[in-house]
Formats: structure tokens, sequence, C-alpha cells
């Protein structure tokens, strides 16, 4: 049979190649900021745009989206080619992919410091930038499932068969979890509430983690582990039982999340239980992975991406045995909003995504610029920083977890909380903090040496823009099952089909899970005595949101005794049927919110937040001075009470007509309850004098966003009866 030629395209490969490393370096200085302002917490003193609120949303989405997404598009457009013996289906669908990607992550870095934000874990970007994802997915999907229908190579091998995956799920993820009524070029409102709101998110976010973080990383597994070894896959019925009980099982894993929560029982049972199965599929992946390397551990020795890919596997396979266990309700009462959680993350993310990627970029360099790697030696210290810096990262997190959920649930004789003030626990752990930071300062110096080989690499090899390439053309063959062919074997042939029962394996689970609580109303009880928001509480609560706030503090107490005893009654799903989105939480470095309406005074809160050591001494908490000096823009306030009405929130005609009013005559009362500290008064009184003599504008106390955020924290709480709790401060 005559062999065609043809030529691979290396150039979008390369382009995704260097935006990994540049996107990754990014990524983990903005993460290491964040380390240090746990130690130093007025490093950023009075920039909103560098605050920890609104830089950590910016930090998981460049180290999750950019770092990670660009090396998954690399290694995908590297493999498919090779595996599917055909160039990419269109050079311009690759380029629009490409371009079309980096400008939705440089649209992120710019408006998440502007506080821009969804507030949703992993998918904070505003309702524009939904759309533009879902657009560029929807491109490489285009391209991806093009090239296959145009490949010489008949099977789909095991690799495409996650990455036709991963392009399905994340797509029907991404677009439900988004839905969102907007108010304006950059502000919108979840189309759920509360207890719907928080399991559509966790569907999402644990199935973004399931989908964009480990699926497409296994299909490079697959791909890129046999080749480094030279060896085949370890077991081919191992890979077939792998994918598809992952994806079936994967997709009920998400509440998981929000166990003890408001949400109703049967379906954190139902997570709890597809959690716990979820361990076999997954140690069946680690399990095909290392064993590829049977044969090949004498080269492992001295092979430095051989060395970063099996660090990889083994850190996917700690986290996948990590997460059923933490998915356990006694395990997950424990560990569920404490430090242990960051370290179960950090393992998956700097082992398992972050190794495989440098073995990746290790192995691809020195073959599409036909040198060799330019240092082994460097590539060795760089495996060996990284790994270091894993564990200095981990180990401590692990110990301030433990730490953390022991003083919180610790009782006197008498029955009092041993720890009653909050920040005892936060004392505690500080220097587990100092070494998370130096680990992570080992590991981005390890990309720095990861950068400086590369680059030298290239330097001293030559460009293939186009490479060479032949195969036979593809025979046409019945599309029926052949005489004693297995039905793996036809499906794998048959890509339209393949995609179809991907789909219905990830669709079952998610909408057993969430049409009921959407549609069912007994799951959300109604208690008569919440009422929605008033304007101005409204408003406050948009500025908790851009702030950042929730990233810090939870608000759902668990029905623990410790938790009541701190906190007060434990949270109730009727109570959040206002909340578009729902802020639960997922990390306490500050005390839970939701009983604090009532608890302090507003001057306490005024203070608090423009300098918390002075109403908590030893806090970590950065002051959030510009609250107290800019004016409230509230001008869309009846904009946003208008889509709060499309979303089933009962606000009147009257109600949004008087909301200007309204919100006047709240701020007006916080300002004069504000009048009763007289240092606020000396303050105020010199500023107002000041401006006056100076010809410069005075905005009125009641104007400025601090009094917005005052109204929306003294509320939360305060619709049911609240037990007396333990005095609590961060």
């Amino acid at each position: 049979m005559e062999l065609q030629q043809f030529y691979y395209d290396n150039k979008i490969v390369k382009k995704f190649l260097y935006a990994t490393l540049f996107w990754g370096v990014i990524g983990m200085s903005v993460g290491l900021l964040l380390a240090f302002l746990f130690l130093f917490p007025n490093l950023t003193d009075g920039i909103s745009w560098l605050s920890f609120g609104r830089l950590r949303p910016l930090h998981t989405n460049a180290v999750i989206f950019a770092f990670v997404g660009n090396a998954i598009f690399a290694g995908v457009y590297y493999s498919t080619q090779r595996l599917l013996k055909a160039r990419m289906y269109s050079d311009i669908l690759s380029s629009i992919n490409f371009w079309g990607w980096q400008l939705i992550i440089v649209g992120a870095a710019i408006t998440l410091p502007l506080g821009f934000t969804s507030s949703k874990e992993y998918a904070e970007l505003e309702w524009p930038f939904d759309i533009a994802i879902a657009v560029v997915w929807v491109v490489f999907g285009w391209n991806l499932i093009a090239t296959i229908f145009k490949r010489r190579q008949r099977h789909l091998y095991v690799a495409i068969w996650f990455y036709i995956a991963t392009f399905v799920t994340v797509a029907v993820l991404h677009i439900f979890n988004s839905l969102a009524i907007p108010v304006g070029l950059f502000k919108s409102y979840s189309v759920y509430a509360g207890v719907q709101d928080a399991l559509v998110q966790w569907w999402y976010g644990h199935n973004a983690v399931a989908f964009f973080l480990t699926t497409p990383f296994l299909g490079l597994m697959y791909y890129f582990v046999p080749k480094a070894a030279n060896r085949p896959v370890y077991s081919y019925k191992l890979s077939i039982i792998h994918f598809w009980s992952l994806i079936f099982i994967y997709i009920w894993a998400g509440p998981h999340h929000l166990l003890y929560s408001s949400l109703p029982d049967w379906a954190q049972n139902l997570g709890v239980a597809f959690s716990v199965m979820l361990l076999m599929p997954s140690w069946g992946g680690m399990i095909n992975g290392l064993l590829t390397l049977r044969g090949a551990w004498d080269k492992v020795k001295t092979d430095p991406v051989l060395k970063f890919l099996v660090v990889a596997i083994t850190g996917y396979g700690m986290a996948t045995f990590e997460g059923p266990m933490l998915s356990l309700k006694n395990v997950n009462a424990i560990a569920h909003f404490s430090d242990w959680v960051i370290a179960h993350v950090h393992v998956g993310a700097l082992a398992w995504n972050g190794f495989l990627t440098f073995g990746m970029v290790y192995w691809l360099v020195p073959r599409m610029f036909k040198t060799k790697l330019h240092s082994i030696k460097l590539a060795n210290a760089h495996f060996w920083t990284g790994t270091l810096g894993i564990i200095l990262y981990a180990l401590p997190m692990y110990v301030a977890g433990f730490v953390q959920a022991s003083m919180w649930k610790q009782f006197n004789p008498d029955g009092t909380l041993v720890y009653g003030n909050f920040l005892e626990t936060v004392t505690e752990i500080m220097p587990m903090y100092w070494f998370r930071a130096i680990g992570g300062s080992m590991y981005i110096f390890g990309m720095f040496i990861l950068l400086y080989n590369v680059y030298k690499t290239i330097r001293s090899g030559s460009e293939v823009t186009d490479e060479l390439a032949e195969a036979a053309p593809l025979q046409k063959i019945s599309n029926r099952r052949l005489v004693g062919e297995g039905f793996h074997t036809w499906l794998e042939r048959k890509p339209v089909q393949l995609t179809v029962l991907a789909t219905i394996a990830i669709l079952i689970g998610g909408i057993i899970q969430i049409v009921p609580t959407l549609l069912v109303k007994s799951n959300i009880p109604t208690i008569t005595s919440v009422k929605p928001y008033t304007p101005l509480e409204l408003e406050g609560r948009d500025i908790y949101i851009r702030e950042g706030c929730v990233s810090c503090h939870s608000q759902m107490i668990r029905p623990f005794r410790s938790e009541v005893e701190r906190y007060g009654e434990f949270s109730k799903a009727g109570e959040y049927v206002y909340d578009h989105p729902f802020l639960w939480g997922s990390k306490r470095t500050g005390p839970d919110l939701m009983r604090v309406g009532g608890k302090y005074s507003d001057n306490w809160h005024f203070n608090h937040m423009y300098d918390p050591q002075s109403t908590s001494s030893g806090s970590i908490m950065p002051g959030y001075k510009w609250l107290i000096t800019s004016k409230h823009n509230r001008s869309e306030t009846e904009a946003k009470m208008e889509a709060m009405v499309q979303l089933g929130v009962p606000y009147t005609e009257a109600e949004i007509a008087n909301a200007q009013a309204h919100m006047e005559e709240q701020a007006t009362s916080i300002q004069q309850n504000l009048y009763s500290d007289p240092d606020f008064v000396a303050t105020y009184e010199a500023d107002k004098k000041y401006a006056e003599e100076n010809g410069l504008e005075f905005i009125e106390m009641k104007d400025r966003e601090i009094v917005a955020l005052i109204a929306y924290i003294q509320r939360l709480g305060t619709d049911i009866k609240v037990v007396n709790s333990t005095t609590s401060t961060n």
C-alpha cells in the first residue's frame, strides 16, 4: 500500500509550551506571594488589587487554566497528531484556540484583581469570559473531533478516549455551572440559590478537578509514560476498565465537599458512596501507569523525565486515595475547613499536574528542536528541589490541619471551649505557614531551573515548525462488528459511538443528583422569617464578594457541638434561599460568619476592616482601608434588584422604586451608630474640615463602601433565633 506524506504541526505545540512556562511562573509567583501574606498580612497594605481576597482566585485560575490548561493543549496537540497519524484538522482553529485562550487568561489577570468575580470556586470569571471560554472550548473540540475523522490510524488509542471525555464533560460542566443573569458588563448573579447553587457549584468544582486536572493528564500519562520508558502500556484491559469506571463514577462525587452542610442527607450520602468507589478506578490508573515502567526501573535512576513521571503518578495515587478517605463523614468532620484540604489539593497540583508537566516538557523540547537536553544534572537538580519543595509544603499543612481540628473541638470539663478565641488556633499554626512559604519557594526555584535548561536546549537546536511524517491511508471497513471482534475493539474505531456513550456515562450522575434538588421543593424547606436582603445589604454582599472574603470565612455552621457552641445555631437550608450565589466557603482562616450579625457594634466592624490588629491582636487578616475612603456606587442597585426578581426573590415594584431612599435611611442609621465612638468623630470631623479648607470633595460616611459592608455583615444570621455562643474574633 502506498504511504501518504504529510506534516505534523509543531508550531501550535511550541506556542502552548511557551505559554505553559510563562503562565506557570506567573501563577506560582502569585501563590508564593499569598503564602507570604499569611506571614506578613500588611505586606500589600492599602493596595486593593494586591489584597489576599482578590489575588487568591487569580492564583487558582492562573495555575489551573493558564499553566495546566496550556500544558494540556500542548500535550494533546502533540500526541493527537501522532496517535491519529494526521495533522490537526485546521491550523486556523488551532490558532483561535491558542490566542483565544491567552486572551481569556489576560482578561482574568486584569479583572480578578480589580474585584470582578462571581466568587464560584474555579469559576470566578464573570459572564463575558464564561461565553468566551465556551466558544474557545468548542473550537478546541471541533478541531480534535474533526482530526479524529481524518485520521489514518483506525483504532483510537486510550489517550484519545480521555481527550474526548475531557472535551464533552468540561463543556457540560462549564455551561450549567455558569448560568447567570447579567446586571452589567462585569456583574451577574447565579441562576441557582443557596443549597442548589452549592450543589451545582461543587458538581462543577469537583469535576473540574476530575475532567480538567485529571482525565486529560491521564491521557497524557498513557502517551508520554510509554514513550519515555520505551515500554507498552501495562494492561490494555485495565485501561478500558479504568476509563469507563472513572468517568462514570467521578461525576457523582461532588457532594462530598458539602458533608454536614445544609445539603439534603440523601445527596450527601450518595456523594460519599461514589467517592469511596472512586478509589478503585483511580488506583487502577495509577497501577497501570507505574507498571508500564516494569523492566525500565534502571532507566528511572538516571532519566530525569521518568523521575518526574514516577513522582507525578505517585502523587496522583496519594491524592486519589486521600479524596475517598476525606469523603468519609468521620474524617471529613475533622478535615473540612482546615489546612488539611490545602495540603491535599497541593499534592495533586504540585506533584500530579506540575511534575507530569515538567516531565512532558523535558521529553518534548529536545525532540521538537532536534537536539539533546542541555543538562541532565540541572534537570535532576530541578527534580530534587521540586520534590523537597512539595514535602516541605504539604507535610506542615497536614500538621496544621490536624492542629486546627483538634483545637476547634476541645472542651473544658465545665463544657466550655478550651480555645474560645479563634485566633488561638491561628497563632498555633504560624510555624507551619513558614514551612509552606519555604516549600513553595523551593518549588518555584525549580521552575526557574527548568526555564534556564529549556532556554539553553532550544538555543542549541533547530526549529522544525512542520515535521514530515508518512502513513498509509485509512481503508474503509464495515461499520458492523467483524467476526471475532470484541465490542470495545469495535468501539475504538467508532468515534461517534464512543463519544455518545461517554456523554451518557457522565450525564447520568449529574441528572440524578441535581434535578431533584432543583425541582423538588421539599429538599429546601422554607422559613417564613427569612426575608430578602435590603438594597444596602445586597450592595454590601456584592462588596463582600468583590473582596474575596469567602476565601477565608465560611457561612456554614455544621451540626457539631463545638461549632454550635462557638458560632451559634447550626445552619438551615431555608436560610439561603435568597443567596445568589451561595457563600459557604471551603476554608476557615478566620471564624465562621453565619451568625455574626449583631455580635459586634458597627464601630467594631469599622475598626476591624480598617486595621484588624486593632480589634484582634495577632490577626493575620489584612486591612481594607479603601473601603473606608471609597465612595459607594449605587447606580445599579435597581438593576440588581430587578435581576433578583427574575431569579425568584420577592422584591416588589415599590421596593425597587424606593431603593435609593431606603439605602439612604439605613446608611444614615449606621453612620449615626459610628458617631458613638469619640475617636471616629474626631478623625471624621478633621477629614471633613481638611477637605472644606482645601476645596476637596468630601464623601459622607453614609455614602462610603464600608457602610454597605457593615449593613450586610450585621444582617448575617439574624433571620432566625440565634443560640448564645462563645465570642470569637479573628
